[in-house]
């Protein structure tokens, strides 16, 4: 098959050669030659300017037609164009069905361009969100959805976790925002209805609170009258004070629960710390650690303790030592003999961070994502023979929720596993510290620093 190109050069060759038999037949080599390269570069131009006219109306005018390199240009044109036409409307076909899936669902969707302007939504959107088509296209939704929350978690850009929010077109609708980046900075975001679901939650929060107070008067008395009666034992039945104690014994521990249970729904019920205070973290740490040693002999555990001193955090006193108190009581209680615990609080740019860490028999991988939840147990044995509620770690998460703070958890079985607190920098202050109700003969640690 012959070449394009060469066939062309062949076309050139031969017109070029019957000019120049013609001019020297009329003894004008010349003049014949210019008229003729001018009629090709005319007739080039020519179809140079169909093809321009051609490209600016494709979509409402044929191809053109004409003869040699021209006319193959046009027809491979051509047969582009029809392809093109072809996956477009495949492509057209199948955005149609999306849109057409899409508003079928009851959960709204929404597009938003890498500028944070509405793209398209579905129907969904405009009873969940209140979007009007077409006024609301091109808007900022920072501006059709103004919740201070939903702005900074826009603008903080980590959408690991969803949102729940009322919603903007009716306060009684309860909303879930899941969103997803993709693209040029573009986010696609998916919008539930969660009302009921944050009813029945909220119908279990006041249950449990509601039980719990409940339950709090009857423990009492039972503990008071078991307290009494082990008093007043003669000695001449020893079963009936074994007895005794062990209902002392499971007394205390179901108003251990309930105690850890009023707590839980008190920090579940409200939001954000009602009086933030500046702590003396170093005294309060040095507390933590004083209850901790008292365990630790019966073990003959060793404990180590550091703290960057001259710190403040900003916070609720009660709640963090709590949360403190039960991370290191916990490693204690689950550390073998002659084990090891490490106690430590530093401070460097990204903020203040509290850490525990020991030499227990570790928690395997597959517990760690559930190990915050309320009464899950790694070991629901040695839990219960530990004395405890299964409701300690879920204290710690939601204390450190409501400062803003993270929870993680690192740990390897048979070796050991380290709980860390990461606080903002926002909530660290510097302090000059002098005195500490604690001996600091007893508690080694490092000097004063200043906060970099």
């Amino acid at each position: 098959m012959t070449n394009p190109a060469q066939l062309q050069f062949k076309r050139l060759l031969l017109i070029l050669s019957l000019a120049l038999l013609v001019g020297l037949l009329l003894d004008a080599v010349a003049w014949v030659l210019v008229a003729t390269l001018g009629a090709l570069l005319a007739w080039q131009y020519l179809q140079l300017y169909r093809l321009m006219q051609w490209l600016r109306h494709s979509s409402s005018r044929e191809v053109p037609e004409s003869h040699g390199s021209w006319g193959e240009l046009f027809d491979e044109l051509y047969r582009l164009l029809n392809r093109h036409r072809k996956a477009e409307g495949k492509l057209r076909g199948v955005i149609e069905r999306v849109q057409e899936s899409t508003s079928a669902l009851r959960d709204a969707v929404v597009m938003v361009d890498g500028n944070g302007d509405l793209e398209w939504w579905n129907r969904s959107a405009k009873r969940l969100l209140g979007f009007r088509r077409p006024d609301d296209l091109g808007q900022a939704i920072t501006n059709l959805i103004r919740d201070p929350v939903f702005v900074r978690y826009l603008h903080q850009r980590d959408f690991s976790e969803p949102l729940e929010l009322p919603s903007p077109a009716d306060k009684r609708i309860q909303l879930q925002f899941m969103v997803t980046e993709f693209g040029r900075s573009e986010l696609l975001m998916l919008v539930r209805d969660v009302t009921r679901i944050s009813q029945l939650e909220r119908m279990r929060q006041d249950f449990v609170g509601n039980a719990s107070h409940e339950l709090r008067t009857p423990l009492t008395v039972i503990r008071g009258y078991l307290e009494t009666l082990q008093d007043q034992f003669d000695g001449q039945h020893p079963g009936l004070l074994r007895a005794l104690k062990q209902m002392e014994g499971q007394a205390k521990r179901m108003d251990n629960l309930v105690t850890d249970m009023l707590t839980l729904s008190r920090l579940e019920t409200t939001d954000g710390m009602l009086d933030e205070l500046p702590i003396d973290i170093s005294r309060m740490l040095r507390e933590v650690c004083s209850d901790a040693r008292r365990l630790a002999p019966e073990k003959q555990q060793r404990i180590e303790f550091e703290v960057d001193e001259g710190y403040v955090l900003m916070g609720h006193e009660k709640e963090l030592h709590s949360a403190f108190s039960n991370l290191a009581t916990n490693a204690v209680k689950y550390t073998p003999e002659n084990g090891e615990v490490k106690i430590r609080w530093w401070v460097d740019n990204d903020g203040g961070h509290y850490e525990v860490c020991d030499s227990g028999i570790g928690i395997e991988p597959h517990h760690l994502k559930r190990l915050t939840e309320r009464f899950y147990r790694v070991d629901d044995g040695r839990s219960t023979a530990e004395g405890g509620t299964g409701l300690g770690l879920a204290i710690v998460k939601h204390v450190m929720i409501r400062h803003n703070a993270k929870l993680e958890v690192q740990s390897t079985p048979g070796k050991g596993t380290c709980f860390r607190c990461h606080f903002p920098s926002q909530l660290i202050h510097c302090s000059q510290i002098d005195e500490f109700d604690v001996d600091d003969d007893e508690l080694d640690s490092p000097p004063k620093q200043q906060l970099p």
